[in-house]
């Protein structure tokens, strides 16, 4: 009965809350509690999308706490000592932002080596469609394509389409055929070799994000019980 009457309690301060108060924290509560014990295990990491709603959920929490902070403890005590035992750990909260953006991405100074990465893959996307460009323009130039003829994009990369009867006047990789059978869609070999060095950029790219990941689950491990009281904490409101 006791337990009953203190939550009736709460949940009468709530409705006076939301009656004459504003601005009560309303956005982005989302549990984190998988994600959390998920990463308990050394080694293990979160998914990029979990840490973004960690990071999310944990500023909500923070918001509350500031806003009932606040308030009267004669007219929400109820509620004031549901925030007691709550803590945020901003640390927790910087270094996920230390490596995720507002749009929940993995930003490209999370580490050096992987901006150094991206900067590649960048650079060589150029090199690959200024060269697919000009491939393009000598084969029209000889006469293999037709003027009109526009790179065109299979299996994620850049192709140039040619006829059947054409395809051994232009060396490369064929990827495609169309419904008709007329015209073949040519990688040119000397683009396939750039976008297969795009290609290991990108695996290693992946390989950059997981130890990124890793060694933020390390540096948050052992805030992980106090993290959970404040998962609760954020089903309770």
């Amino acid at each position: 009965p006791a337990l009953i009457s203190e939550q009736l309690s709460a949940t009468f301060e709530f409705q006076q809350l939301l009656d004459f108060e504003v601005n009560f924290p309303s956005d982005n509560y989302f549990s984190f509690s998988e994600c959390l014990d998920k990463i308990r295990i050394e080694g293990t990491f979160p998914e990029v999308r979990e840490l973004y709603d960690l990071k999310r959920s944990l500023e909500t929490v923070r918001s509350i706490l500031n806003f009932l902070k606040t308030k009267d403890e004669i007219k929400y005590p109820g509620l004031k000592k549901l925030c007691g035992p709550v803590k945020t750990y901003p640390y927790v909260i910087d270094s996920i932002d230390r490596i995720i953006d507002r749009h929940g991405a993995i930003k490209d100074n999370a580490s050096v080596r992987l901006k150094e990465i991206r900067s590649e893959i960048i650079s060589k996307n150029i090199q690959a469609s200024r060269r697919l460009s000009a491939i393009l323009r000598q084969a029209q130039a000889e006469g293999i394509v037709d003027s009109e003829t526009t790179v065109s994009l299979r299996n994620g990369r850049g192709v140039i389409p040619v006829s059947t009867f054409d395809k051994r006047k232009l060396k490369g990789l064929i990827h495609d055929q169309s419904a008709s059978g007329k015209t073949v869609f040519i990688e040119p070999e000397e683009i396939v070799e750039i976008n297969n060095d795009i290609v290991e950029l990108e695996y290693e790219e992946k390989r950059e994000i997981v130890r990124i990941l890793t060694a933020l689950a390390d540096n948050i491990r052992p805030y992980i019980d106090d993290l959970l009281e404040s998962n609760i904490f954020l089903g309770d409101m």
